[in-house]
């Protein structure tokens, strides 16, 4: 309960900030009109972040006071890393660009990871589109065909860059449960790994968000036409009844404890973020249009077209769940940190 109350007071506390905002300048609805914004991808094109950005890019201007015109650029290294440190110390910050990245780019420099050059909390969080069930799945004739098999067997499963969930993941499972897995970094997005998984270069994926595995590789899921081994998520997703949940393995409270901080992730699945330092009527104007257009009926029409899930947070959501994550005892983001 005291949980519960303390993020409620941090989502009021957000909020109260940002509707201080919105009648600080009087000229801010004429800001964008006759300007591009640039929307950046942190993930190569084809992917869920790609797909997800370039929908969202097709409808938010015309919620955006000015009706500017929003184009999307793929901007890829390092699992989206790359676009972080960029959003965090060299984009501009008048509020014409705006980027979506990996789920768990705000966790980096809490994890430890000396190349994230940013502080999380000084990012803009203007909220995500969907939370997330993340898969872990083999291919049908790979020796691994239950998360059991993991115990004694290894799968060699393919990843992005050093931020990235697809590296991340199984080596956060491999700390906590001892799965074996080998590791095969390089890939530059997660299509490019369902390629590899296709050639037969590596036998499966540990990260693969469920909204992604639809539009992607649609009927892979539902026709079982790969083994899903277990999902990784706080909760069951209610279209996987008999899917494992990782939650379900833990075995101890410090497990328990460390699944739920590195999953606090998939609460912002699908997030958008903006330079520290952008004017706050602007954050304002954007976090307002993301949550009008995840409220559009046509952008939730194209969204559903392309099997996209829309399970909107709000930014000041978005906020207060990346500041309270950083509170977390030090015992416990150990365990994460020594996995990565």
């Amino acid at each position: 309960m005291r949980a519960t109350i303390h993020f409620l007071a941090l989502v009021m506390a957000i909020s109260c900030w940002s509707a201080a905002a919105v009648g600080q300048t009087s000229n801010s609805d004429d800001f964008y009109a006759g300007k591009t914004i640039d929307l950046l991808i942190g993930h190569s094109p084809g992917g869920g972040y790609d797909t997800y950005a370039r929908t969202l890019a097709r409808h938010i201007g015309k919620h955006i006071p000015g009706n500017p015109d929003v184009v999307p650029r793929n901007v890829t290294g390092a699992g989206s890393l790359v676009l972080m440190n960029q959003v965090a110390n060299t984009l501009p910050n008048d509020g014409t660009v705006f980027a979506t990245v990996n789920q768990g780019m705000a966790f980096e420099p809490l994890f430890g990871n000396d190349q994230a050059q940013y502080k999380a909390a000084d990012i803009v969080w203007l909220g995500s589109l969907s939370k997330g069930t993340s898969l872990c799945v083999s291919n049908k004739d790979a020796d691994v065909q239950t998360w059991q098999d993991l115990k004694t067997k290894a799968l060699t499963v393919g990843a992005s860059g050093a931020g990235a969930s697809t590296n991340i993941y199984p080596r956060v499972m491999a700390e906590l449960f001892d799965f074996k897995f080998n590791i095969i970094t390089g890939y530059p997005g997660g299509n490019d790994i369902l390629l590899a998984m296709e050639r037969g270069e590596v036998e499966g994926r540990c990260s693969w968000l469920l909204s992604s595995a639809r539009t992607q590789r649609p009927g892979w899921i539902e026709n079982r036409e790969v083994n899903v081994l277990f999902q990784m998520a706080l909760e069951k997703h209610p279209d996987l009844p008999d899917v494992p949940l990782v939650m379900d393995f833990a075995e101890t409270d410090k497990q328990t404890k460390v699944l739920r901080l590195f999953l606090a992730r998939q609460l912002i699945a699908r997030p958008y973020v903006m330079s520290p330092g952008v004017p706050q009527e602007r954050v304002a104007i954007m976090r307002k249009a993301l949550a009008a257009t995840a409220m559009d009926p046509e952008f939730l029409e194209d969204a559903a077209n392309q099997s996209l899930s829309i399970d909107f947070v709000t930014g000041e959501e978005a906020q207060a769940i990346v500041v309270e994550t950083y509170e977390y005892p030090e015992e416990v983001i150990e365990v994460v940190k020594s996995a990565m």
